[in-house]
């Protein structure tokens, strides 16, 4: 045997025990979520729609749908949920502590929260901008006549940076008033102490219709004045639970895209020859192996709340009590930004 064949098999030993290594470190936070039975998902304190709590003590929303498919794929249970409220200042240091496994709490997507925090951005769940609330007592119609105005605004999110660039880009000298926590800054408004209150659009309806002593008082300008993609984040240092989540994330938005929903996934399952359908539904090709899960992974998280479309219309759409059109949320081929990477 020459030298070089001796480099060569060298080489690949090597390279053999660092992917032996990489599988051993692998699925930490899949390996606990199993152990205790349970997966724990950081979630907003109560944004109607999105992630909030019943009398009873029950979640819902679309967030917490997120969460509820991702156990449902892993635990086969999508009750087995543990919800931790978070404030927005408290939401970042939760998961990198360790306290959850997933933190699905509108939160904007960006350079900075990527590439600084040790997290990894799963991907958008929804599309929104930033938006300004006013009475109609106000004539406020454009974001324009704040100039020299008073809007509140909670600190620790986009929101706050957004809206000194906006002011000062439009030479508007808006005057902030930066609360903590969400709820002083909503009461300041309502008692009159702002002009304006500014967030992601989606959280104005929210908070228009759960908080507003006179939903009908209020109105939310049509302009954005910026780019707010929501989506759910994990800890870096753990490949295979990223993917588990990123995939089951496309999972939800792919099965609208094919026409599986909560109602026909038994009956897809045994009657479809589309081999797109039958790799979500786990009756074709195994993809479920690769991340480390079972075949039906995706058909328990589809049943368990339905797909992507599903998931908007029950607690955001048009005829949820937010009333949200689905605009840049609907499929990439029906005029939206949806687009999930294929499922092959």
């Amino acid at each position: 045997m020459n030298r070089l064949s001796k480099r060569c098999i060298a080489l690949a030993v090597a390279v053999g025990a660092m992917a032996s290594t990489t599988a051993a470190l692998a699925g930490k936070t899949l390996d606990g979520v199993k152990q205790r039975g349970q997966m724990v998902c950081g979630v907003h304190t109560g944004l109607a729609g999105f992630s909030a709590a019943d009398a009873a003590g029950k979640w819902s929303g679309l967030d917490v749908d997120v969460c509820r498919a991702v156990a449902a794929a892993v635990l086969g249970d999508p009750e087995k949920v543990k919800y931790v409220p978070l404030t927005a200042q408290q939401r970042f240091a939760a998961l990198q502590s360790g306290e959850l496994d997933l933190l699905s709490r509108n939160t904007t997507l960006t350079l900075t929260r990527d590439a600084s925090l040790g997290l990894n951005q799963i991907t958008a769940t929804y599309y929104d901008g930033q938006g300004f609330i006013v009475t109609k007592k106000s004539g406020i119609k454009s974001t324009k006549q704040f100039k020299n105005q008073t809007i509140c605004v909670q600190s620790g999110t986009t929101t706050e940076k957004n809206l000194t660039d906006f002011s000062k880009t439009n030479n508007l000298n808006i005057k902030t008033v930066v609360f903590e926590k969400e709820e002083a800054a909503t009461a300041a408004y309502f008692a009159g102490r702002c002009v304006s209150y500014t967030t992601d659009a989606s959280g104005l309806a929210s908070i228009r219709n759960k908080v507003a002593p006179k939903p009908d008082d209020h109105i939310i300008l049509s302009e954005l004045v910026s780019k707010e993609p929501l989506g759910p984040l994990v800890r870096r240092g753990d490949d295979e639970w990223f993917a588990i989540v990123k995939w089951v994330v496309y999972g939800l938005i792919e099965a609208e895209e094919y026409g599986i929903t909560q109602a026909n996934v038994d009956s897809l399952k045994t009657s479809s020859q589309d081999p797109v359908v039958r790799r979500i539904l786990g009756t074709g090709e195994d993809m479920g192996k690769l991340l480390g899960l079972d075949k039906d992974w995706m058909a328990r998280a589809l049943k368990a709340t339905g797909n992507y479309g599903e998931i908007f219309e029950r607690n955001v759409g048009p005829k949820s009590a937010l009333g949200l059109p689905r605009g840049l949320n609907n499929q990439w081929n029906k005029g939206g930004l949806m687009y999930a990477y294929p499922i092959r």
